[in-house]
């Protein structure tokens, strides 16, 4: 499938998962549009295009949805194959240690992440999401190690998979009162490198403030502030 007539993207702005699929159709250079989605009253399209979890992102091709942001990532890849750079390297190894990877990240962070920010203030749960995204943090900065990327020399599938997650660690600090470029300082210049060498992730990402201000919105709304 080549060609990038009719693709819609729906999303939400602070969505990390829906921000992946941004980035990957702004470096792979498919034309494209965004349809900002309201996760609280969910759009009749979402809910059809997405009728088993009625969750962003969904990938509108041709009027064909693409569900689940790492499958998408995949779907961009086979189906743009002759647009672009590739997400996923070609050799298999490491191919397969950028399958291992981008899945652990949203087998950690999505899990201790809610327990930051949709909890009241000083409840357990929060210090116990902080030190469980403090572990999966620190796991990932060791695989990171000294590489200017995690498959090595150029922006790839599990960078796209981990970095937007990033302007919500603002959020996370000033709810759980930690330092996450303290705590993860390689890390950290890692997020930082991947926006200014990549503007496909700085032309993507939400500004941290705006996530804070999101997020408090929404706990207001939920009665946690």
């Amino acid at each position: 499938m080549e060609g990038s007539k009719g693709v819609v993207l729906l999303n939400c702005f602070v969505s990390p998962f829906g921000n992946r699929v941004r980035i990957a159709l702004t470096k792979k250079g498919v034309e494209h549009e965004v349809t900002s989605e309201n996760m609280v009253q969910k759009s009749a399209l979402l809910l059809a295009s997405n009728p088993v979890h009625g969750k962003v992102p969904v990938l509108l091709v041709a009027g064909k949805p693409v569900c689940e942001s790492q499958i998408i990532l995949e779907f961009i890849d086979e189906a743009f194959s002759t647009t672009g750079e590739q997400l996923l390297p070609t050799d298999p190894y490491a191919r397969a240690q950028a399958r291992f990877w981008a899945p652990y990240v949203d087998a950690k962070i999505p899990a201790c992440a809610p327990k930051i920010w949709q909890s009241p203030k000083g409840a357990p749960a929060v210090e116990e999401g902080k030190k469980e995204m403090l572990v999966a943090l620190k796991t990932l900065e060791a695989e990171l190690g000294d590489k200017p990327y995690f498959a090595g020399e150029s922006l790839g599938f599990a960078d796209v998979a981990l970095v937007t997650f990033a302007p919500w660690f603002l959020t996370y600090e000033r709810l759980a009162g930690f330092s996450i470029a303290e705590e993860c300082p390689v890390l950290t210049a890692w997020a930082a490198r991947c926006a200014e060498e990549n503007e496909c992730v700085s032309k993507s990402l939400p500004d941290p403030e705006a996530v804070f201000q999101f997020v408090g919105g929404m706990r207001k709304h939920f009665g946690l502030e």
